[in-house]
């Protein structure tokens, strides 16, 4: 027989967790009786956890495939947190389906902020999961838009490409823009078909419009790495950037989008332009607030 190293892992968790559980703290009696283990025996386990002794060793040692509902009593009797929870529902290549769909909001990293201002030539910003902007710096947001002008609620990409006029005038292929953040919408939905506030963004933007409803319906699928994208800027004008995508370690589902251009062509100079322009505007701001 094949071993799989999943089962395997599996067990030697179980294992380990069932060593650091003292009888007590599973409600137990000692009874005197001496020990041999100076966690629970593998008959207590399974007792608690209302299976046989057989079944309960047999995964253990790998050879059973474990259900959802024996995996959601082995996590009580072990009294496993979140985390822990999740790593056993992984390992059984399971669904948990109690815990609750709804994800929290991400947020970024003060570190991570701190990069993006460094970034003073180059526009940069941090999608997330559901394209919420989580964070950006002054190139980023003169390049798009004031993201900070936009409700918290309200500042997700693939609504504001479909909601707001300025940014189809912004991007010249708006087209092609859109399709391939449904594409990586729909990505994100296969990890998890039941997230509940994917499924209302998704719900909302149907009702609003015809073309998402008929992109969302096509399936086509994508991860979000690298391409070009055509901009017809109000300030500097034209632009060919090229952007490319980096990934948080502390959360992968946060995605860093910085956009360069080839030095020496005009889209790069247009970024110069545009950092100037960002400079000018904030020391008028300055001058402005110094003399109010």
């Amino acid at each position: 027989m094949t071993r799989d190293p999943r089962r395997e892992e599996l067990g030697e968790f179980l294992k380990a967790r069932r060593a650091e559980l003292s009888p007590a703290a599973a409600g137990l009696l000692e009874g005197g009786q001496l020990r041999r283990v100076s966690g629970l025996r593998r008959e207590e386990v399974a007792m608690l956890a209302a299976i046989s002794t057989d079944y309960y060793s047999r995964l253990e040692q790998g050879r059973v495939q474990a259900s959802e509902p024996v995996l959601a009593s082995l996590a009580q009797v072990f009294g496993l947190d979140d985390d822990q929870r999740a790593y056993l529902f992984e390992l059984a290549g399971r669904q948990d389906e109690h815990q609750p769909r709804q994800r929290a909001r991400q947020q970024v990293e003060p570190q991570l902020q701190h990069m993006l201002d460094d970034l003073a030539h180059t526009p940069a910003f941090v999608i997330g999961r559901y394209t919420d902007i989580l964070a950006w710096n002054a190139m980023g947001a003169a390049l798009i838009t004031d993201f900070g002008k936009i409700p918290e609620d309200q500042r997700t990409f693939i609504r504001l490409l479909f909601t707001d006029p300025a940014m189809r005038e912004l991007y010249a292929d708006w087209e092609e823009v859109t399709r391939l953040a449904i594409a990586q919408l729909r990505m994100v939905s296969a990890s998890d078909p039941g997230d509940e506030r994917l499924a209302a963004l998704v719900r909302e933007l149907a009702a609003r419009d015809a073309q998402f409803r008929q992109w969302w319906a096509e399936h086509d699928v994508a991860i979000r790495g690298t391409g070009v994208k055509h901009l017809r800027h109000p300030v500097v004008g034209d632009l060919t950037l090229t952007w490319n995508t980096l990934s948080c370690a502390l959360d992968p589902d946060q995605h860093i989008i910085v956009w360069t251009a080839e030095p020496g062509t005009p889209s790069h100079d247009g970024l110069r332009l545009l950092a100037s322009w960002i400079a000018e505007h904030s020391r008028s701001v300055s001058e402005t607030s110094s003399h109010g």
